[in-house]
């Protein structure tokens, strides 16, 4: 039987989602080649029923690569964050940052179209089944099936940008007991490009502007969001409306959709010429939107270590302890956010209050939060 020829190339990025897309758009920017490998039609980013919230720093990173959708991006200009049933808020206001929006919240369909478009034809093979991958100090070595012809593709580089980390050695998972429930619904006196998050006992309640609509993360304990996902459109949406537990009417529910949370960070982001990003390194709790951010920033910085050393020279653990702080930082932050608020107890529901009152009176505090939201470790200190 004759053996599969290897053919070679830089660098091989599995997983064309949006993190994956980006991380490619930017090397070619900076005249470095590399091939996408995914094992769905490409047509199937299409099918996403996500959106996603953008900060404005993703805005500043995705214009570079000339892959920003502007007329699919709803902005945020402003954010209102409290408790139910308790005192205290902060609110965001882009006006104090002098920008346009503190974010944006864009459909991962559309995020998807606007990076395929700047892609090569022959840059991405779609459909395609790794079958085996054999890593070595010098790069590694794909098997796979695409358009029904097994294939070897030998790389300088293999970087994973699809799928989240399993339960294996070396991932750190952290369950939260909770599920997320996401669809889209109609605010009835329209959201002012105001997002909400709204914390309470089952978990936290996020309202994001998108169109003229809201895009809903309703985050419950399983068996609520069972109950939930069961309701009818009248139902669904009266359950909202007492979750929320202020004044507002919504309408109109969309296909709702659910998945479990967790926290899951990978230990090591690289093995000899392999490395991780994105979701496939870290997933985090979706409160207040920062794990796509990180993923993006995650392609972001890679690229530049790679632009700037070489795909032959690049120091992978150097590459790793970059990403740390931002990384841990964004970990830590929504992990200490979800446990410290998703509960009804008077001595931390008091401690909330204060905690947000003070974030709302003391400009500079609210502050330090606002930039990590929008920038990540590129705004510290």
């Amino acid at each position: 039987m004759t053996e599969t020829a290897v053919e070679n190339v830089d660098i091989l990025i599995v997983g064309a989602g949006p993190v994956g897309m980006t991380l490619h758009l930017a090397l070619a920017a900076g005249g470095q080649s590399s091939l996408l490998l995914d094992r769905r039609p490409h047509s199937a980013l299409q099918a996403d029923p996500r959106a996603l919230a953008l900060s404005h720093g993703a805005r500043e990173l995705l214009e570079q690569i000339q892959s920003w959708p502007t007329r699919a991006a709803t902005p945020i200009e402003t954010i209102h964050i409290s408790q139910k049933d308790g005192f205290g808020r902060t609110l965001l206001d882009r006006a104090d940052y002098q920008l346009p929006a503190l974010g944006y919240v864009v459909r991962y369909r559309d995020l998807a179209a606007a990076l395929a478009t700047r892609l090569a034809p022959d840059r991405l093979l779609a459909e395609a089944e790794i079958l085996d991958i054999a890593s070595d100090a010098d790069g590694a070595t794909v098997a796979l099936r695409h358009a029904g012809q097994l294939r070897r593709l030998r790389c300088k580089l293999l970087v994973h940008a699809e799928g989240t980390p399993g339960d294996e050695a070396g991932v750190k998972v952290a369950a939260y007991g909770q599920h997320a429930v996401i669809c889209e619904v109609t605010p009835q006196a329209g959201h002012q490009r105001r997002a909400w998050e709204r914390f309470t006992p089952d978990g936290p309640l996020a309202l994001l502007p998108l169109g003229d609509e809201y895009s809903i993360v309703f985050t419950l304990p399983p068996e609520k969001a069972d109950a939930v996902m069961a309701l009818d459109d009248a139902a669904f949406i009266a359950a909202l409306e007492r979750q929320f537990g202020r004044n507002m009417k919504f309408a109109a529910p969309g296909p709702r959709s659910r998945f479990p949370l967790a926290l899951r960070m990978r230990q090591t982001l690289h093995r000899q010429r392999e490395v991780w990003i994105g979701n496939s390194a870290q997933t985090l709790h979706p409160v207040s939107g920062q794990g796509f951010n990180l993923g993006l920033r995650d392609a972001w910085q890679l690229a530049d270590f790679l632009l700037r050393d070489g795909v032959d020279r690049v120091d992978l653990a150097a590459y790793a302890r970059s990403r740390r702080l931002d990384r841990e930082g964004g970990a830590f932050f929504t992990d200490q956010v979800v446990k410290a608020f998703s509960n009804d107890c008077a001595p931390l529901k008091l401690a909330r209050g204060l905690g947000l009152w003070a974030l709302d009176i003391f400009p500079p505090a609210r502050h330090f939060v606002a930039k990590r939201m929008i920038w990540g470790a590129r705004a510290w200190p």
